[in-house]
């Protein structure tokens, strides 16, 4: 009766927690998808803790209260703008929880009715051979991840000479060394898979640019899915597996369009990820030989109280400087003045997909009012004014343009069809792709520099004057 009930529960839960996806796949519905998600993973552990075999409940307590009280302090003290490396640390250590309980699994198979030392059955030791081998490449693959987006590790590719022919040997050996798990059973071939799992995640990230982070953080979010989902099977716990296989499966969906985004293949971004700090001063040397408009707010104010139609695209320098709450009240006065404001959002805006759509939404821009690429593009051409505030490599015209472009190919946002580009930028500098963007220099580019929140309260203060 017990089994059963626990059952019932779990298939509950796995409901709540395809709810949730399906909630936050759009704005509108994102908190009721959150409360889903929290509803789904509370009956969860609740059934988990009332299970037979679980003892211990003091151990278990502890690790959930300094757990919790971890995550609760990040998730509070978290920007906005810190989400991408937040989700690849939270991912590591999903990775190593898989590494910690397979070894538990492999030393101790009696514990998990998985056979004894020595003859584990053989269903089991391939679930625990690919989940610690993913686990492994998903723990050092995500700290690297992390390293690049929030500094710590330079976020330029690091390359050398045959470093995709060695990543290929070892992904070979790594595969000949489960199959001799398999066989043999030995500790020493469970440890040196783990060792060898590590070393790939390390070298399988370290080539790929800071440009390309978001696509591999997506794409570990998907290892992390996977390798919970063959951990579910050592456990013999059927709601690890539906979660994992949920997690695994939305993280592959999302890194695929995150590359529809880009126009570049999952492989092309592996084998060739561009990318890295911002050459800053060198873009600022070769800009400097280029004529280029700076305007005022009070220039800005202008234009856009005179224009009958502006579309707003927001990025990165956006969320940097928590701008969103000034660009919203600068387009209601807008609106006041009998201007049409519309906002352009491109895929990879912000570093993560629904990025922009997250942060407009914490300033109550209306849903309607926020438009994806696809759905805009064509109306820039019959715009007055593209206000530019923070974006950069997905406004520049080199992706259609020049071949020789490390982004050429990929969809851009086509402000440069606008009557008037207002573009909000600390400085002429390159974007994460590091190459300069033309569209500064254009006859009907206007460049605002400085901060952007900054720049958005002084064209309020201009508009009202």
């Amino acid at each position: 009766m017990a089994m059963t009930l626990s059952l019932l529960a779990y298939l509950v839960s796995s409901v709540c927690c395809i709810m949730a996806l399906r909630g936050l796949s759009g704005p509108n519905t994102a908190k009721g998808g959150l409360m889903f998600g929290i509803a789904g993973m509370a009956l969860a552990v609740v059934t988990t803790l009332m299970l037979p075999g679980v003892s211990s409940y003091g151990t278990i307590i502890l690790g959930v209260a300094v757990g919790g009280g971890i995550g609760a302090l990040i998730a509070k003290k978290i920007e906005m703008t810190a989400l991408p490396q937040l989700v690849a640390a939270f991912h590591s250590l999903v990775g190593l929880a898989a590494v910690f309980i397979a070894a538990a699994a492999f030393h101790n198979p009696e514990a998990y009715n998985i056979g004894t030392r020595g003859e584990i059955h053989i269903g089991s030791l391939i679930e625990m051979a690919l989940g610690v081998a993913i686990g492994a490449i998903t723990f050092t693959g995500s700290i690297i991840a992390f390293g690049k987006l929030q500094g710590i590790v330079t976020g330029k590719p690091v390359v050398f000479k045959g470093q995709h022919m060695l990543n290929a040997a070892l992904g070979c050996v790594l595969l000949l060394l489960l199959v001799l798990l398999c066989v043999t059973e030995s500790p020493l071939v469970f440890w040196a898979i783990v060792f060898l799992s590590f070393l790939l995640g390390v070298l399988m990230i370290i080539p790929i640019g800071g440009a390309d982070m978001p696509v591999i953080v997506s794409m570990l979010n998907s290892y992390s899915g996977w390798a919970a989902a063959g951990i579910g099977f050592t456990l013999q716990n059927n709601l690890l597996i539906i979660v994992g296989a949920l997690v695994g499966a939305s993280g592959a969906i999302l890194s695929y369009i995150m590359c529809k985004g880009m126009n570049r293949s999952f492989f092309n971004v592996i084998l060739g990820g561009f990318g890295g700090e911002a050459g800053g001063a060198a873009a600022a040397s070769t800009a400097s030989d280029k004529p280029v408009k700076i305007g005022s707010a009070e220039d800005a104010a202008f234009i856009m109280k005179n224009a009958s139609s502006v579309i707003i695209v927001p990025g990165y320098g956006m969320a940097v400087a928590q701008a969103q709450h000034a660009l919203r009240e600068m387009a209601d006065q807008l609106k006041k003045e009998g201007v049409k404001v519309r906002y352009a959002i491109h895929p990879v805006a912000g570093r993560m997909p629904g990025h922009m759509n997250v942060l407009l939404a914490e300033a109550n821009v209306p849903y309607e009012d926020v438009l994806e690429l696809e759905e805009i593009n064509r109306d820039f051409s019959q715009t007055d004014v593209a206000f530019v505030i923070g974006a950069n490599d997905i406004t520049n015209p080199a992706a259609k343009k020049d071949p020789a472009s490390p982004i050429y190919g990929m969809p851009i946002l086509d402000v440069e069809s606008a009557g008037t580009v207002l573009f909000v930028k600390r400085s002429l500098g390159s974007g994460y792709a590091g190459i300069d963007n033309e569209l500064f220099f254009y006859d009907n580019t206007m460049m605002l520099l400085g901060d952007a929140k900054a720049m958005c309260e002084g064209i309020i203060r201009a508009m009202e004057h």
